[in-house]
């Protein structure tokens, strides 16, 4: 008889800890992996929910996982205690150690909240061929998801130059909704 006790646990539910440890799971792989695999998974699902639902309503959900992880991250990886100037260094920080991409922020406005990001060797889409699209959904929900949890306010943000339409750099401009 199995002795192990058996979490009940709903996977299509997320949670923090629904990730698990990773690195007693991969003792011998460890917990990072080549870009190439993370692509294909991303890919693929959009493909399959671009054909079932359509690209508007794919790439929205995407958009919302991407809120859901952005939320996440700050909650479980950033201190949100800290001045703005201090937090944006820590989330670029944060990023590149992750090997998300080199975030810079281009410009913000202090009075409407307004700002402007790029992103470089972007994980999602740097390298890609041009396609003379913009392509970072899950991206734009991810720094919409982590600016509403340290500010607050709740934020729009949509990718406004990609690497997918000749770009070098990922830009995303955040408004407050």
């Amino acid at each position: 008889m199995n002795d192990v006790k058996r979490q009940s646990i709903n996977h299509n539910i997320f949670t923090w800890e629904s990730l698990g440890d990773i690195k007693k799971g991969r003792g011998d792989l460890g917990e990072e992996m080549p870009v190439l695999v993370y692509r294909l998974m991303q890919y693929t699902m959009l493909d399959i929910l671009s054909r079932e639902y359509g690209n508007e309503t794919a790439n929205e959900h995407f958009r919302k996982a991407g809120y859901l992880a952005g939320t996440e991250f700050a909650k479980h990886v950033l201190d949100l205690n800290v001045d703005f100037d201090t937090f944006l260094a820590r989330l670029q920080a944060r990023l590149k150690e992750l090997k998300i991409g080199i975030l810079r922020m281009e410009d913000f406005n202090e009075d409407t909240g307004e700002i402007v990001l790029t992103v470089s060797e972007d994980l999602d889409c740097s390298g890609i061929p041009i396609t003379s699209e913009t392509v970072c959904y899950y991206d734009e929900g991810f720094v919409a998801g982590i600016l509403e949890v340290y500010t607050g306010k709740k934020y729009d943000v949509r990718e406004i130059d990609c690497w997918a339409n000749g770009d070098r750099v990922c830009r995303f401009r955040g408004v407050i909704e």
